[in-house]
């Protein structure tokens, strides 16, 4: 039970931190996806085939894997402050610039750049929740954080399918607009970040005396207690094993995020509807997967489990990636693509919760950036694949198959670490008979 004093303190940082950096997920994540609409008219203008384009959209994710860790440690040495800053104000330069694109090679070029300038950007918000939420409440604070990316899509689809409609407004085809009109906000958050944003609990002037002083001795007392056991330098957080072992699930978790991201406006197209009917179906599934994800994220922390919160949540998502290929009809699709949204987005509260039980300090800033960074190559696989797979069938179903696959391997991988992870407790000797029944 919390005291009156504990609750009245993370009731009031969480109204403070957690609608901001939302907002700011928010915006990321329609500039990390408009590519997904933009590709319904770009493609076609600048000449860019299915496996090209699937393999552009991903390549983002190259960038994002090597500029990941070093982003990462910079933020807990300087800072969530300036770091968010400045990674905002350069992604979203960069994000404009996806208007001047004119073929494969500066496509290529501008999506790795963006994957770069946004590096740093999730892993160091993760990270900064672990520096003001004690465990125990941190997957349902990640839940209402990571709600932002099926918010952006409710939200952004049909803004993304008007944007659309501007096309040859002062010369410019309308996937040029929708770059430039929704990389503004990056750009305009970023300088607010600077005045707003408190790096730690310590530095918190907004909080009373009182407040502030109960926080700092929480969060301090919750980091020595794992002191024994958790793993604090760089370097144990680069090679410790469980690091690896939640970068490969979160790896199959992110090949089907950002198939939905990258593919499914096309998917949805391909039943001959407009762009702005394809903006306002493509949010009915994200819609859904917002008040799942934060049921789902809520039952996790009363429950205190994590392994079936994500184990479920990543079988879900792959039977609804198969049905999407094994059906037809328009309103089966999005039946199945909303499956694929709610266990998707399920997963990742539960998952993100795994790493700072076992991590903490730089250790943690290297081990959650780590998995981000390894992990959001399925981001590159699973778009790549569905591109390189339709250029030679002509349909998506063995792309979806595939990406099924991979979700029900994360699903294989998190039971096999959650039973790595008890075996040590269950051979050691038990001083009391009866309290292990």
């Amino acid at each position: 039970m919390e005291s009156e004093l504990g609750t009245r303190v993370l009731r009031k940082i969480s109204l403070r931190i957690v609608p901001f950096i939302m907002l700011l997920y928010f915006v990321a994540f329609i500039d990390r996806v408009n590519i997904g609409f933009a590709s319904l008219t770009m493609n076609k203008d600048i000449g860019l085939s299915p496996t090209v384009y699937g393999f552009g959209a991903g390549i983002f994710f190259w960038g994002y894997f090597l500029f990941e860790v070093p982003s990462n440690i910079i933020l807990h040495k300087i800072g969530a402050r300036i770091w968010i800053a400045r990674v905002m104000i350069t992604w979203g330069l960069v994000s404009a610039a996806m208007a001047l694109v004119q073929g494969a090679t500066s496509f290529y070029v501008l999506r790795f750049l963006l994957g770069a300038a946004e590096a740093g950007f999730f892993p160091g918000i993760i990270l900064y929740l672990s520096y003001w939420f004690p465990a125990r409440q941190r997957a349902a604070v990640t839940a209402l954080f990571m709600a932002a990316a099926p918010l952006s899509t409710v939200l952004g689809s049909p803004v993304s399918g008007a944007l659309l409609e501007m096309d040859g407004l002062l010369g410019f085809k309308g996937w040029q607009w929708l770059f430039v009109l929704e990389a503004i906000p990056a750009v305009l958050l970023g300088f607010v970040v600077l005045g707003f944003l408190t790096d730690r609990p310590e530095q918190a002037k907004w909080l009373a005396d009182d407040e502030r002083t109960w926080l700092v001795k929480t969060m301090k007392a919750e980091n020595d207690g794992k002191a024994s056991t958790a793993s604090h330098s760089i370097w144990r957080g680069l090679a410790d094993p469980r690091v690896l072992a939640l970068s490969l699930v979160y790896f199959g978790t992110s090949a089907g995020l950002y198939t939905l991201g990258v593919w499914a406006p096309q998917i949805i197209k391909a039943f001959g509807l407009s762009s702005i009917q394809v903006g306002f179906l493509n949010a009915v599934p994200a819609t859904v997967a917002v008040i799942a994800m934060v049921l789902w994220a809520r039952h996790s922390d009363r429950t205190g489990e994590r392994t079936w919160h994500v184990v479920i949540a990543c079988l879900i998502a792959a039977a609804g990636l198969a049905l999407a290929g094994l059906w037809t009809g328009l309103a089966a699709v999005i039946a199945a693509l909303t499956l694929v949204n709610i266990g998707i987005s399920s997963s990742k509260p539960p998952l993100w919760s795994m790493p700072t039980m076992f991590l903490s300090g730089s250790a943690a800033a290297a081990g959650i950036a780590t998995i981000n960074s390894i992990g959001n190559l399925g981001g590159f696989v699973g778009p790549a694949m569905i591109g390189w797979i339709k250029e030679r069938t002509g349909n998506f179903d063995g792309g979806l198959y595939f990406v099924a696959g991979l979700l029900v391997l994360s699903a294989v991988l998190t039971l096999l670490l959650s039973r790595a992870q008890a075996a040590p407790a269950e051979t050691e000797p038990q001083p009391n008979p009866v309290r292990t029944r």
